[in-house]
């Protein structure tokens, strides 16, 4: 019998998936609408501004909201400060991911983009292994599994010569090395974490990568004409800083306090079909039918994830 006062259970887990749903439509938006300027503005040069932005405005959040486990709130000690090459590292593997993300949407389809992602989760949970010593269980392996399978045939466009053939697409190519970036990034975090709650360790992250960022590529960013660029440009620099970053960062913490881990990762499968709706919306068209069987399996491996607790 639930105490008064206390949290209904249901409630709880319902409000975490509305989160991760939301978290999910959120990050497909960054491929269709980084798809759009891609080829107006050095990827260098959005991601700094992004991740500027972004450390900004988890750093207020941090100051203003990082508890300790005792419930009072922490903020930023210097502490926090110390070992900063964790920091460097782990900021070099996040940009280095959004860097090649948007490098690869010159020529890539944001669809395909949306299966190489969800293969994050199997090599995650292979560099989880090496590093942290966690295995998978077998429920959990077949999911991941099949999901991959769907992956490589929506990649590959259902053509089976050129997966034969490895005929790989370039902008593909390059975003698959920007996922395994990501996927060694997750559980580098966890290893490299001393304790910092997760808002100061993200926004001291995002500051690592900004400042790696405008040394790698301040000479690009000098030579851009940042009051040319369209009005376009601004708005997705915004949305992938405030709406991509910064909120979903929030919706994955609030979900991860009420559901699983293997259901909050189960939402990483629905990126292509929120890529799907996105591309509709704003005007691109649906992708071919042969996409379907690809899709379909993404879909089961999401299903099994959500019911395996």
């Amino acid at each position: 019998m639930r105490a008064a006062g206390a949290p209904d259970p249901r409630a709880e887990a319902l409000r975490g998936h509305a989160a991760m749903l939301a978290f999910s439509a959120l990050v497909a938006g960054s491929f269709s609408l980084g798809a759009l300027v891609a080829n107006l503005i050095d990827p260098v040069s959005v991601t700094a501004v992004r991740f500027l932005w972004a450390a900004l405005v988890l750093a207020i959040f941090a100051a203003v909201m990082a508890r300790r486990a005792d419930g009072r709130r922490r903020g930023f000690r210097r502490a926090d400060f110390r070992a900063p090459w964790r920091h460097v590292l782990l900021g070099g593997l996040f940009a280095g991911y959004f860097v090649l993300m948007f490098e690869g949407l010159k020529t890539g389809d944001p669809v395909s983009f949306g299966a190489v992602f969800t293969l994050t989760p199997v090599m995650t949970a292979g560099f989880a292994w090496f590093w942290l010593g966690q295995r998978l269980d077998g429920w959990l392996a077949g999911a991941l599994a099949i999901g991959a399978v769907g992956a490589v045939w929506v990649i590959f466009r259902a053509d089976w010569q050129a997966l034969l053939a490895f005929q790989l697409g370039r902008g593909e190519a390059i975003y698959f090395v920007g996922c395994v970036l990501h996927a060694a990034f997750t559980p580098l975090l966890r290893r490299l974490n001393r304790g910092e709650p997760a808002l100061v360790a993200t926004s001291l992250v995002m500051g690592a990568g900004c400042v790696l960022l405008l040394a790698l590529g301040w000479q690009g960013m000098r030579a851009t004409d940042w009051a040319a660029l369209p009005v376009m440009v601004w708005l997705t620099m915004g949305y992938l800083a405030i709406f991509a970053s910064a909120l979903t960062f929030f919706l994955l913490q609030y979900a991860t306090q009420r559901l699983p881990s293997s259901k909050v990762m189960a939402y990483t499968y629905l990126t292509p079909a929120w890529i799907i709706l996105w591309e509709l919306g704003l005007g691109h068209g649906a992708p071919g039918l042969s996409l379907a069987p690809g899709i379909a399996l993404i879909v089961l491996a999401l299903v099994m994830l959500l019911r395996r607790d």
